[in-house]
């Protein structure tokens, strides 16, 4: 996948550990930890602001992307709904 979480750099940045992170915003482990490793398909937004301010950062530090030019693919059909 071409979206990769980088959350582990800057918990190393900040000098927290995953488990003060899920603490400080509220979720559990398991979900910190699914997360971290990208086995989510989706983040709620406050979530993901909660964690930005944990960590003082925006949500481009926690995200990072390689182009795939199959993910232009099929865009008009995805718009659609």
């Amino acid at each position: 996948m071409p979206v990769r979480i980088t959350l582990d750099l800057m918990l190393a940045r900040r000098g927290m550990t995953a488990r003060e992170l899920a603490a400080t915003v509220g979720i559990s482990e398991t979900q910190m930890s699914l997360f971290r490793s990208g086995k989510v398909k989706g983040i709620r937004f406050r979530t993901l602001a909660r964690v930005c301010a944990a960590l003082d950062c925006a949500p481009g530090d926690l995200l990072d992307y390689d182009f795939d030019p199959d993910d232009l693919r099929g865009a008009d059909d995805e718009a659609e709904g």
